[in-house]
């Protein structure tokens, strides 16, 4: 929250700082409620947004793409350079569940690099920024949730070879409804089984070897 001392051009609205940023006021938006943007709202209810946040997002590698990708609903992300591990993003708004897989994982003795996003929205900055071999995600989450996330990624030609798996407690009727579960995903139903994630990410973790051969 600013002070009464914020000038007028210190701050911009919405509308500014979607022109500066060359994307749209609904990216913008979600860019703040995710808590990527700094912003606060008057006594009137508008949206007020610090001049130096906006260009701050706007140095950040990856984000004028991330922009796109929210507009659009397509990423795009630079290959990561071949180091022989794995590079696996989890999508899971939960921190409990985060806490059990950064545990579970941790201790298989996998070349695994982990980053986690509580939200499908800074999932698709993270790719953006970083093409990960591996996206482990969540299905029901607020705002953007993981099955978004999935289409984004199976409809951009640049990201075909990164691997998918979903994990959810819907059951087959309401992931039907929600579209079933597409061509070439790998489903976990919660609970999760880490015996069968383990051969999961055992497998996925070969294949990245067999590439970077």
């Amino acid at each position: 929250m600013k002070t009464a001392k914020t000038t007028s051009s210190e701050v911009c609205t919405t509308q500014e700082a979607a022109h500066i940023l060359g994307i749209s006021v609904s990216s913008v938006q979600q860019l703040v409620e995710a808590g990527i943007i700094e912003a606060w709202k008057t006594k009137g209810g508008h949206r007020r947004i610090p001049l130096a946040a906006v260009h701050a997002y706007k140095s950040t590698p990856g984000s004028s793409s991330a922009g796109e990708a929210a507009e659009h609903g397509r990423s795009s992300a630079a290959p990561r350079p071949s180091n022989g591990r794995t590079a696996v993003l989890v999508i899971e708004d939960n921190r409990l569940q985060r806490e059990l897989y950064a545990g579970a994982m941790g201790s298989w003795g996998l070349p695994l690099d982990l980053v986690y996003c509580d939200n499908g929205y800074k999932a698709l900055l993270e790719i953006a920024r970083s093409k990960p071999d591996v996206v482990l995600a969540d299905i029901v989450m607020e705002g953007m949730d993981g099955y978004e996330v999935v289409k984004t990624i199976l409809h951009d030609p640049e990201l075909q070879d990164v691997s998918i798996a979903i994990v959810s407690s819907l059951d087959e009727e309401e992931m039907t409804m929600r579209g079933g579960i597409p061509a070439g995903v790998v489903f976990f139903p919660k609970p999760v089984n880490f015996d069968e994630l383990r051969g999961y990410m055992r497998a996925c973790c070969a294949r990245r070897e067999r590439e970077t051969r």
